[in-house]
């Protein structure tokens, strides 16, 4: 089975190997955390200019991820847990998110009073996300036969070809 032999590959080798093998899962756990901590972060900085700026990376990160997870992630998990639901609204919370990193991006902080709370309200909405992702989306994943190795390899391709686009 594809999820044993992954967990088995992420225990085993460090070093080199175990970045290129970390598998889907761990790139996604990766993502969210990474992004998770930039929230709180922005939560207790003062300055305008540093808030603005790590909004804006929190915005490219997310942006990044989004399109990862739905060119590359989504159709290949869609056909692995049949779980036509939980994919769709996986896709509703990302258009809301984008909605909201738009706002963002476009924002200027020094004349928009709701800037704090646009990036906030982002930040709720990203938790969640990944709440029900890694609670439900993963635990159905790990049950399939998807080649979660070989998935993450296309997402890291895809994340580091994107990256440099967005």
């Amino acid at each position: 089975m594809a999820t044993t032999r992954t967990r088995s590959t992420e225990r085993g080798s460090r070093g080199k190997g175990a970045s290129r093998n970390a598998g889907a899962l761990r790139l996604l756990k990766d993502d969210h955390e990474r992004v998770r901590s930039m929230f709180d972060k922005f939560e207790k900085m003062e300055s305008g200019q540093e808030k603005h700026e790590l909004a804006q990376t929190i915005c490219h990160e997310l942006k990044v991820h989004t399109q990862l997870e739905e060119e590359i992630f989504y159709p290949a998990v869609r056909e692995a847990i049949e779980d036509e639901d939980l994919m769709e609204e996986a896709l509703v919370e990302h258009a809301s998110a984008k909605q909201l990193i738009s706002q963002i991006e476009s924002a200027d902080p020094a004349h928009e009073e709701h800037f704090d709370a646009l990036v906030t309200v982002l930040g709720e909405y990203v938790k969640h996300h990944v709440k029900e992702e890694e609670g439900e989306m993963f635990k159905q994943i790990k049950k399939s036969e998807l080649d979660l190795d070989a998935l993450g390899e296309a997402m890291k391709e895809f994340k580091e070809a994107s990256s440099m686009r967005l």
